[in-house]
């Protein structure tokens, strides 16, 4: 019986066994050919980003070389070290740094891909590069050329001794990430040069993308935890002593307040943010369920507007609209001598099933808003208008102060009009008739800003 039963079992379990070393066989495979497929992305990522930052310094060299009039070849030079950044930064995110303190690297290559940017999109033949600018391109080009000597001696040690990238992933992430790796050394001395760099002048524009909005920004005397209080208390029209207040940042050039309303246990929850200084509203938002909707958009916008007089933020407009779920959310800008002052902008979120505002966002409009001295347009509506497309049927058009490519603020005439069956608006320079910016709108926002 016992013979008759192994004979019956015996080929049953060598089949299971046979399977069992096929599928493991299988899985070994399958997770050889993921690591080998990583392993390839990271190489190549690797070898680009050395060449790519080679042919950045080779670049800057070229644009230094020509004449300090050839505005053309300053154009195509900076155009063509903007792409190389790009590619350079897009290939270190493809790497596996997040562990590695190399931030500053990437900090340095955003600045002179913004540099290059911004310098290459104004007119440089009204406009060319000034002696401070090719100083900054001599710098760039010295330490562009540290930077790509360090990577390629790297790329030499790394094909030479047949280092592996999955070992630095594996080091990152284990115990072993302070032990000696030639990648992961090398990395943190490119990282720890950049550092010690002496200060470059970027240009009040590229400066001006990195300047975190401060408190030395606004205007107004320092408030108390209690002026707090009470301004949140007319907000959510609860008694002060159901708010804690809470100071952020205390000490810093970037301090503010939060405040939260004690809802005695019920799911709303309000809460909100001031300015230290001044006591500016800077964000609030009331977390509730929304009802089904039932208000119309231009209810929404009126109620969205009554809020904003209440409470500090009078004359806005609002020029855009979009609806998330059952709550309206509408974009508002200020407005000066009939001018939309875009700068100080500030996004609205109205509940629709009874008009209650239960969002804010002013953080953009506390910093940026002030009395501006206007400049009177050079070129009248007709003349600015001539450079749209003839196909464009325009259906509004008012003057409008942006901020431009370069993070200068501009005087423009905005054309709102219908091309192609979509709804945009065109922004030309009031003063020499130059495409600024272009934006889709929705059918929404269209509407809201004609009737607003």
């Amino acid at each position: 019986m016992y013979r008759r039963l192994s004979s019956i079992l015996f080929p049953i379990m060598s089949i299971l066994l046979i399977g069992a070393v096929y599928w493991g066989y299988q899985e070994h495979q399958e997770k050889n050919s993921i690591l080998i497929k990583a392993e390839n992305q990271y190489q190549r990522a690797f070898h680009d980003l050395t060449y790519h930052v080679e042919q950045l310094h080779q670049q800057l060299g070229h644009t230094l070389a020509v004449n300090s009039k050839s505005q053309a070849y300053h154009r195509k030079g900076l155009v063509n070290v903007w792409r190389l950044t790009s590619e350079a930064q897009n290939e270190i995110n493809q790497l596996p740094l997040t562990l590695l303190p190399f931030n500053k690297a990437e900090d340095f290559l955003s600045h002179i891909a913004n540099f290059a940017y911004k310098t290459s999109v104004r007119d440089l033949t009204q406009q060319p590069l000034s002696d401070e600018e090719f100083k900054t391109l001599k710098t760039l080009y010295a330490k562009s050329e540290e930077i790509s000597q360090d990577l390629s001696a790297m790329q030499e040690k790394v094909l030479s001794d047949k280092l592996r990238w999955m070992d630095v992933e594996l080091a990152l992430a284990s115990e072993q990430g302070n032990a000696d790796n030639v990648i992961i050394d090398g990395f943190k001395t490119v990282d720890k040069k950049v550092t010690e760099y002496p200060e470059i002048n970027w240009g009040p524009s590229v400066s001006a993308m990195y300047e975190k909005k401060s408190i030395s920004m606004l205007s107004g005397k320092p408030v108390t935890e209690d002026e707090i209080k009470q301004s949140a208390a007319k907000l959510s029209h609860v008694a002060p002593e159901r708010i804690k207040v809470v100071e952020n940042a205390k000490g810093t050039e970037f301090a503010s307040y939060s405040a939260t309303v004690d809802n005695g246990g019920k799911p709303n929850t309000l809460q909100m943010d001031f300015s230290q200084r001044g006591g500016n509203l800077l964000w609030f938002m009331n977390v509730r369920d929304t009802g089904e909707a039932k208000l119309s958009v231009d209810d929404a916008r009126e109620s969205a507007e009554r809020f904003l007089d209440q409470h500090g933020f009078p004359g806005l407009k609002a020029i855009s609209y979009d609806e998330l779920g059952r709550e309206a959310i509408f974009t508002f800008v200020g407005v000066q001598s009939g001018v939309l002052i875009y700068p100080d902008q500030l996004t609205v979120k109205v509940a629709l099933d009874n008009g209650e505002v239960v969002a804010l966002q002013a953080h953009d409009y506390v910093h940026e808003h002030h009395k501006r001295k206007l400049p009177s347009p050079i070129l009248t509506k007709a003349e600015a208008a001539k450079a749209l497309n003839p196909d464009m049927t325009v259906r509004q058009e008012q003057l409008a102060m942006i901020k431009s490519e370069t993070g200068e603020e501009v005087l423009c005439y905005e054309y709102t009009g219908q091309i192609n069956g979509s709804i945009y608006r065109v922004y030309i320079n009031a003063n020499n008739g130059l495409e600024e910016t272009i934006e889709e709108m929705s059918p929404y926002s269209s509407k809201t800003a004609e009737s607003s």
